[in-house]
């Protein structure tokens, strides 16, 4: 950092200026290397200004410049003058050798303004260039050693010592560098020509020529120089060979090529360019036998040739190219003429073993033969061989004489017939081949085991299936022949459950039929496994074996049975309800067991006594007996129950056990058949009268009320239904359910198998609408065959549809509610109760006005409205 002295006026132009605009300025050098990091420190502004650090706040020093970017800034608090941006010298100030930034700082209250100049030092950031990346020479081959070039000159942003001070060439033997200073206008180079060149031996010459500055360390930069080197006409045309031999046939006919010349010329372009010619020696021209193309060399035939009148011709040929001073070349030309090969050989089969076993040695002769050629000298010498890939060979013996032997592998069960082609051929030229075919069969032996198809066989046998029965024919096949090829089936020793299988099976050894020996039990037995062995007949017999697994299938053979306390046959069971038993009060479960499995021991439970039938239920999959409804006076006080237990085989089993319901007046009376112990009389209390009397007011209360809400009820359904009659639901012997009045009916049909497509139908509130009849067929479809023309409300039918419901025996589901004025009738599927409810608790939900469908990925929904008058 240096202040440049102030010449005096200089001073007075300040003072003029402080006088009239009230500034003052002054002049800072301060030298600093480009593409120095920012933040560096140029120098400190209020030292060298003579302000106090404390004042440069105060009185708002900063830096202005004309700049489009922001190279410097002075810091406030230590009143350093810094780098704000990357200083280049070469992109500020191209191509000259000073560089530097003008300034002003500038100074507030008063206002003042200093003139500052940053002189930019060059640092070595450039490297030399080239103008362009590669240049190109043209330099002839004759060119004389010492010549010169001029080379390109390469440029560096640098300036001084960091410019380009020389030059360097890639290492050649041909070219040197002479590289020449020029003072201020730098450094240049010529390139020297040391060796003569030769341009067939390298036609392009490829040099690198490097540009070095002076900077520490240098950088360089690269010239790629690409020299041709021009061709002279000094090669003579060269021929492939000096002396050529041909042959021709004598039969060629005209046009037919001899041979194609070739002469290359090392020079090029005309220089190269080659023409052919005859030279006549004599009074022999040989352009009367043979044409030449003086273009492409080639000779071919043009008269007869006649190998008896002339066995050959030597022809002299010249190669001549087209430079301003022609130079030529000769070679020697052999042509001989060849006898033709017409005569093919002959093939003879003097002897045949035929057929040969498949197990033949190597070497085994099959055939002998003789070839013959009625051609002499190289036409009549043959040779022999087999065509294809076959598994013999031809043997020479003598000259022409041949065997054919064995060669590899034999296998009849691949191929039982070899159709061996032998083809005979000449040394002629070309050679002429004639072809036999010789047939060898191939006999059978012994060498393959019965193969059975499986190696595991299941077999299912159903349960008590006829003794005698065949149930399952085993087939072994063998690859062999005849003999060899005849299979016998046996059972190899194996128990069951210390029981030989043989005393259970039995197997035909020729047929492999496998026959029962005894009847099965599927409770008894479930599965069991042998194995079969298959020999073949052949001379040593072969055999395999195979794994026969025997799963029996169950048969629905056995009725249920039941469970305690209900196990006792021919026992008529007793189960007490009191008389205020609601709807629903279980009364008592029936479990029974199958023997069998999968649906021939699925189980459903019926009540087949139909007096059962009108007061109570049972659930179809559970067994539990339930009321219907409550007891009336017109009720039995005995009920005999008998339930049906029934399996899903076909044909069903079923089991039945009676129940006898006695209906007791209290709770008190109800005593099981755990309560058979010996009480303790006591006497009869003021307490138990007390409560007997309650007892009995409160039952006198219950039956009055029953009585008035039954006169009630009876009365409004007169008025309801005094067009129709009594509702009623029935069921048909074919398994449907219907509903039915005087004058309109709706059936709600299910299939058979009730178990599998359970249906749910239960009232909704929804508008009236003219009813139909609806059916559901065994494959959960629905079909409407009758209109109900009625328009009146009586209730609303809901139908749900489970097409996919294989274990609905173990839903208990609601199968359909019919209603009407004040009541509503419910019927369970699974325990076929119905239940009378009044109709006004659904009174208030919401109503649509037409039918609809809802369909889920199992189960599909129908609901359906019935009309009559509310």
């Amino acid at each position: 950092m240096y202040i440049l002295p102030k010449e005096e006026h200089v001073w007075i132009r300040i003072v003029v200026f402080l006088c009239l605009w009230h500034w003052a300025a002054s002049q800072l050098a301060y030298s600093i290397s480009e593409e120095v990091n920012k933040g560096t420190v140029v120098g400190n502004l209020a030292k060298d200004l003579n302000i106090n650090v404390q004042e440069l706040e105060n009185r708002d020093l900063r830096v202005v410049s004309s700049y489009s970017k922001t190279y410097l800034n002075v810091n406030l608090r230590s009143g350093n003058l810094l780098v704000e941006e990357r200083i280049d010298r070469e992109e500020l100030c191209p191509l000259t050798i000073k560089c530097s930034l003008k300034l002003q700082a500038v100074l507030s209250n008063p206002m003042t303004a200093h003139r500052v100049e940053v002189n930019i030092l060059d640092v070595n950031d450039n490297s030399p260039a080239f103008l362009e990346s590669r240049y190109y020479l043209n330099i002839s081959e004759s060119s004389l050693t010492g010549e010169r070039y001029f080379l390109p000159v390469a440029v560096d942003g640098d300036i001084g010592s960091n410019s380009v001070k020389t030059y360097k060439l890639s290492q050649n033997e041909h070219f040197s560098l002479d590289v020449q200073s020029g003072g201020e206008h730098g450094v240049s180079a010529e390139l020297v020509l040391q060796k003569a060149l030769d341009r067939e031996k390298q036609s392009v010459i490829n040099l690198i020529l490097t540009a070095v500055d002076g900077g520490k360390p240098p950088r360089t930069g690269s010239l790629q120089i690409h020299v041709n080197v021009i061709d002279v006409n000094d090669n003579i045309p060269a021929f492939s060979k000096l002396l050529y031999k041909v042959r021709v046939k004598e039969n060629a006919t005209p046009g037919t090529l001899v041979i194609k010349l070739n002469a290359t010329d090392l020079d090029e372009g005309m220089n190269s360019k080659i023409l052919y010619s005859f030279i006549k020696r004599g009074n022999i021209d040989p352009s009367n036998i043979f044409d030449l193309n003086s273009e492409t060399g080639e000779i071919t035939v043009k008269g007869g040739l006649d190998y008896e009148e002339t066995p050959a011709y030597e022809v002299r040929v010249q190669a001549t190219d087209q430079g301003a001073s022609p130079r030529s070349a000769q070679a020697k030309l052999l042509i001989e003429i060849i006898d033709i090969n017409d005569n093919p050989p002959q093939i003879s089969v003097t002897s045949l073993m035929t057929p040969v076993k498949e197990d033949a040695e190597l070497g085994t002769i099959v055939a002998l033969i003789t070839v013959s050629d009625k051609d002499g000298g190289k036409n009549g010498v043959t040779s022999c061989k087999v065509v294809g890939s076959v598994p013999f060979k031809l043997k020479s013996n003598y000259k022409n004489d041949y065997s054919l032997v064995v060669d590899g592998p034999l296998d009849r069960e691949t191929t039982s017939v070899y159709n061996v082609t032998i083809t005979a051929t000449d040394e002629g030229a070309p050679p002429l081949s004639s072809n036999k075919v010789i047939t060898v069969h191939v006999s059978d032996v012994n060498d393959n085991a019965p193969k059975f198809m499986e190696t595991v066989i299941n077999v299912y046998v159903k349960e008590n299936s006829p003794t005698g029965s065949v149930i399952y024919t085993v087939n072994a096949f063998d690859a062999d022949l005849d003999v060899n090829a005849k299979v016998t089936y046996t059972l190899l020793d194996s128990s069951l459950k210390s029981i030989p299988v043989s005393s259970i099976l039995n197997i035909n050894s020729e047929t492999g039929d496998i026959i029962s020996l005894q009847s099965f039990n599927y409770e008894e037995l479930k599965t069991f496994h042998f194995k079969v062995q298959a020999t073949d007949s052949g001379v040593p017999p072969l055999s395999s074996n195979v794994t026969v697994n025997v799963l029996i299938l169950d048969e629905n053979d056995n009725n249920p049975t039941m469970l305690a306390p209900y196990s006792e046959h021919d026992a008529v069971n007793i189960e007490n309800i009191p008389y205020s038993a609601e709807a629903g009060y279980f009364v008592a479960k029936i479990r029974a067991v199958d023997a069998d499995s999968g649906y021939n021991a699925l189980l459903s439970y019926h009540l087949s006594e139909p007096n059962g039938n009108n007061l109570f239920r049972i659930g179809t999959s559970t067994g539990e007996i339930r009321t219907k409804r409550r007891m009336s006076d017109n009720d039995l006080k005995t009920h005999p129950l008998v339930v049906l237990v029934s399996d899903n085989g076909e044909p069903s089993l079923s089991a039945t056990v009676s129940i006898d319901v006695v209906v007791v007046e209290s709770t008190a009376e109800i005593q099981t058949q755990f309560r058979h112990v010996p009480v303790k009389e006591d006497s009869f209390s003021d307490l138990n009268l007390y409560l007997l009397i309650a007892i009995v007011s409160v039952s006198v209360i219950f039956l009055l009320s029953l009585i008035t809400l039954i006169a009630v009820r009876c009365h409004r359904t007169d008025g309801t239904f005094s067009r129709y009659s009594a509702p009623m639901i029935t069921t048909h012997p074919d398994g449907s359910w219907s509903y039915s009045k005087a004058t309109q009916q709706y059936d709600v049909c299910f299939s058979s198998d009730t178990l599998k497509s359970d249906v749910v139908v239960f009232p909704a509130p929804f508008p009236p609408v003219d009813g139909e009849l609806i059916s559901i067929n065994g494959g959960d479809t629905f079909t409407r065959t009758q209109t109900l023309p009625n328009k009146e409300k009586v209730g609303h039918l809901y139908l749900f549809s489970f097409s996919a419901l294989k274990t609905a025996s173990y839903f208990f589901l609601v199968l359909g509610c019919l209603g009407g004025g004040g009541g509503i009738f419910c019927l369970f599927l699974s325990s076929t109760i119905f239940i009378f409810q009044p109709l006004s608790h659904y009174s208030s939900a919401p109503q649509v006005t037409e039918s609809q469908l809802v369909k889920g990925d199992q189960i599909q929904l129908y609901w359906y409205n019935l009309s009559n008058k509310s």
